[in-house]
């Protein structure tokens, strides 16, 4: 089966990013991996001869119609996640016979091979957040809530056959993502992710896959026990461990993994482990928390309102079509004026 496997970062996250297309070349060196990366590269960045991702896609190459004006409506995250619809799209219709997206934050332990046999049989694969019920009020409020406001799948990975509904709901997803991709919360929209509980629905030939070794993360480890054999195979309630997702790598990581792995030290090994692989794969040619559109022209940052003020003015679309402007008679001076922070 002929497979792209492609993630979408900014350049803040290539060192989480070159992990994971690492564990995907160890065990899927014929896979097409795709970098689709929502920046510019910083000043004197050089890409390392060694990369492992076999393509490098800019998303202002993806045809979106006034790329800039759209783009400022959004935030990172809002935005990283908006351009998966359109590649997606863009690659059901190449020559690949299917696609996978995985987080930059995830990375492979074992083989995916069982993945693209069931693509054989299934159409579009997706993954809950959850697959089994909390007893703890805690635990409760922390997965089964959060999910009813963020989404009931975790679209940190799907994989998609490139005909038929699978091409039909990139279609679909692109369309939606292209207008609607925001953190929303209060208006049922959380990214790329409320939309897909509608994919079940919409959509024929969907698996639901619950196999307790796919997308591994503290959302799901109330229920996930991991283990790890002297021939260094990690397990997750027996299986083989295909994926983790290292979500919130930091404090709040640290917080909710304790709070969930409790005794499970296994778990502490896969964090240490990940986290000193991503210290190997940090380059100092890209400064910490650097994206370059979160600021004007001239280096000041732009802020959440400011972005939703121009989403929802199409006067000010109209009036300033290139938003990261600096100077007289542009946004930013305008903003400025009438006080918006």
């Amino acid at each position: 089966m002929n497979v792209i496997c492609y993630s979408s970062f900014t350049f803040g996250y290539l060192n989480r990013a070159r992990v994971l297309f690492s564990s995907v070349k160890r065990f899927h060196p014929d896979w097409h991996c795709v970098a689709l990366i929502t920046d510019v590269p910083p000043p004197g960045f050089q890409w390392r001869d060694d990369e492992p991702i076999d393509e490098i896609v800019y998303a202002k190459d993806l045809g979106i119609e006034n790329f800039e004006s759209w783009l400022f409506k959004l935030d990172v995250i809002e935005v990283c996640t908006a351009v998966k619809g359109p590649y997606l799209l863009q690659a059901c219709k190449g020559k690949a016979d299917a696609v996978i997206y995985l987080d930059p934050d995830t990375c492979l332990f074992n083989s995916l091979d069982p993945l693209t046999e069931e693509l054989k049989r299934s159409e579009i694969v997706i993954t809950p957040h959850q697959t089994h019920p909390d007893e703890e009020r805690s635990a409760i409020i922390d997965n089964e809530i959060t999910s009813l406001k963020t989404g009931i799948y975790n679209l940190g990975f799907l994989a998609v056959r490139t005909t038929g509904e699978g091409l039909r709901m990139a279609q679909w997803w692109s369309d939606r993502l292209l207008e609607f991709c925001h953190d929303d919360i209060p208006n049922g929209l959380f990214v790329d992710q409320r939309w897909c509980d509608h994919v079940p629905s919409f959509f024929d030939n969907v698996k639901i896959l619950k196999d307790p070794g796919y997308n591994v993360a503290s959302w799901n480890l109330s229920h996930r026990t991991v283990d790890i054999d002297h021939g260094g195979m990690a397990r997750v309630n027996g299986v083989p461990l295909r994926f983790w997702h290292f979500t919130k790598l930091g404090p709040l990581g640290d917080v909710m993994t304790k709070r969930y792995a409790l005794d499970n030290f296994p778990v502490y090994e896969l964090w240490a482990w990940y986290r000193d692989q991503v210290a190997l794969a940090t380059g100092t040619d890209v400064p910490q928390g650097y994206w370059a559109f979160g600021v004007y022209d001239d280096g000041v940052a732009i802020s959440k309102d400011q972005r939703v003020l121009y989403r929802h003015r199409k006067d000010l679309q109209e009036a300033f079509p290139n938003p990261y402007a600096s100077g007289e008679g542009t946004l930013q001076s305008w903003l400025s004026n009438e006080g918006v922070a």
